[in-house]
Parts: C-alpha cells; structure tokens; sequence
C-alpha cells in the first residue's frame, strides 16, 4: 500500500468522525450564513440558542439534515485531499533533490513549494466534491415547515371550520435535494460557489488556520449563499446570478456584518473539527504503517 493511498485512507477516517462530533454546529453555522432576512430577530440568538430552536421547532434530525451525503463528502474530501496532496509532496520532494544535484538548494521542499502542493491538493478536491457540497448546504438550510390539512367541506365540523389540523411534510431526502438543484441550474448548479472557494484555498494555504478562517469567512458565506436554495420569485434581493452579483448585493442590502454571520459557530467548528481530524489521522496512519511492517515477509539471512 503507497504512502499516498495511507494518508488518504487515514484522512478520510479522521474527517469522518471529525463530521460527526461537528455537524450540528456545521448546521447551525450554514443557517446563520444563508439568513438574508435583516429584520429576523432570531439572527441575535447564540449558538446553544439557536440550536435549540431548531430542536424546539423542527426535531433534533434537523440538527443532523444531510449527514448522510456530508459523511460522503468528508470521506472523499480528506481522502482525496491527502492522496493528491502526498503525491504532489512525493513530486516536490524528487524535485527538490534533483536541484540539489544541480547545485540548487539543500534538497528539501521549501515554504512556496510547500503552498502550491497544498493548494493544488485543495483545488483538485473542489472542483471533485463539489457537487456533494452543495447538496449538503441545500439539506442543512432547508427548513421544516408544518403545513395545514385541507379536508372536504362536508367533512369538518363547525370547530374544524375554524382551524385546521397540520400536516407532517415528508422528509427532506437527498434525492430531493438534488433534483431541486438541477431544476434550478441544471448541471451547473452543482458547482455554484466552486469560485470563491478556490480562491479561499489559496489563502487558507498562506495563513495559519485560526487567522484564515478569520480572513476567508466571507467567501464561505458567499459560497453558502450561492448553494442554498435560490429565490426566484418575489425580492429580488435574495436571488443571487453569480458570486459578483451575491457580493453586491449583500453589501447593498445587509452591509457588511452580512459577510460575518455566524463567524463565532464557524470558529469553534473549525478548530474542533481540525484537532479531532488530525488526532485521528496521525493515529490511523501510525497503526497502518505498524501493521504493514508486522505483515511485511521477513527476509532470510544468507
């Protein structure tokens, strides 16, 4: 088993159950992302707060809508992420020596090779798991709504006439997610917020995690807003025709505290998420490489 294939597995593992211990978080954060709705008071609620709202309003399954594609789209995320990114290492690393032969450098793999490796690594893995991203954010921003039975006349009493029972609407399932995307952009649609997302990995490369978070939330709330369900009827505001339109218009109409919502669930969820997935990771990689050195055939003495 390559080294590269290793870290990929083991990647995928650690963002799995990094996924798991988030999500809720994660929920809440594209919710707070993708409120246009200025006058909402519930915008002022905290993170505990709206969290329990939802559970309140919608049921806990809600705090875990779209889990199933997102326990998808980590898996092949990381594992995709690390794969490429240690054979562009492995790349750097050869080209690195064979300089040093010419007389060029000492051989190891410098700071800006370092940064292009991890960007490509980033941007192979967007333009790959981007669709299973916006499905994902379409499930987490969905809202439950109950809606009101609409009985025969002959059926309701003069108290029914008055008030109608609610109806459970079924379940917001993957499939529908994805139908609802391709019929508002065809194929298209599943790579909307592709571009201020690969714009962000190239910061995320050259800043530390904490202070890019900080630096390329707006882009994350962009992209979020581009991948949520798209208003195409009544305010205009609301409907986005591109990353450029959905930026001017959130300066227009929200200001810029717009691009900063729900930034302080995003920075607990990042930083969690981040030292969950590297535990993992570094354990998952040190037990497959004890276990292919324990399984590895012994040579025999001559």
């Amino acid at each position: 088993m390559s080294d590269a294939l290793i870290n990929g597995l083991a990647g995928a593992g650690g963002g799995i159950i990094a996924q798991l211990i988030t999500y809720p978080l994660q929920t809440v954060n594209a919710r707070q992302q993708t409120e246009r709705d200025v006058k909402k008071e519930k915008r002022k609620l905290g993170t505990v707060a709206q969290m329990c709202q939802v559970v309140k309003h919608e049921g806990w399954g809600r705090l875990y809508g779209g889990l199933t594609p997102s326990i998808v789209g980590t898996a092949a995320s990381q594992g995709v992420y690390y794969y490429f990114y240690q054979i562009f290492r492995n790349n750097a690393e050869v080209a690195a020596l064979e300089h040093k032969k010419r007389g060029i450098g000492d051989g190891s793999v410098g700071m800006l090779s370092s940064l292009v490796v991890a960007a490509l690594a980033g941007c192979v893995n967007v333009l790959l798991t981007n669709p299973i991203w916006v499905v994902v954010t379409r499930m987490q921003t969905h809202t439950k709504t109950l809606k009101k039975s609409k009985p025969c006349r002959s059926e309701l009493t003069s108290s029914e006439k008055s008030s109608h029972a609610t109806v459970e609407p079924p379940p917001f399932a993957t499939s529908h997610a994805i139908q609802e995307v391709y019929d508002e952009a065809g194929l298209w649609g599943f790579w909307r917020g592709v571009f201020p997302t690969l714009i962000m990995i190239f910061l995320l490369g050259a800043l530390a995690k904490l202070g890019a978070t900080i630096v390329t939330y707006p882009l994350l709330v962009v992209k979020a807003r581009l991948q949520a369900k798209q208003v195409t009827t009544g305010d205009k505001r609301h409907h986005y025709k591109g990353t450029l339109d959905a930026i001017l218009k959130m300066i227009r109409y929200e200001g810029f505290y717009g691009f900063y919502k729900g930034m302080g669930t995003k920075i607990v969820q990042s930083v969690l998420a981040a030292a969950v997935l590297f535990m993992i990771k570094e354990e998952l990689v040190k037990g497959a490489r004890f276990l292919l050195a324990q399984n590895k055939p012994k040579s025999k003495p001559p």
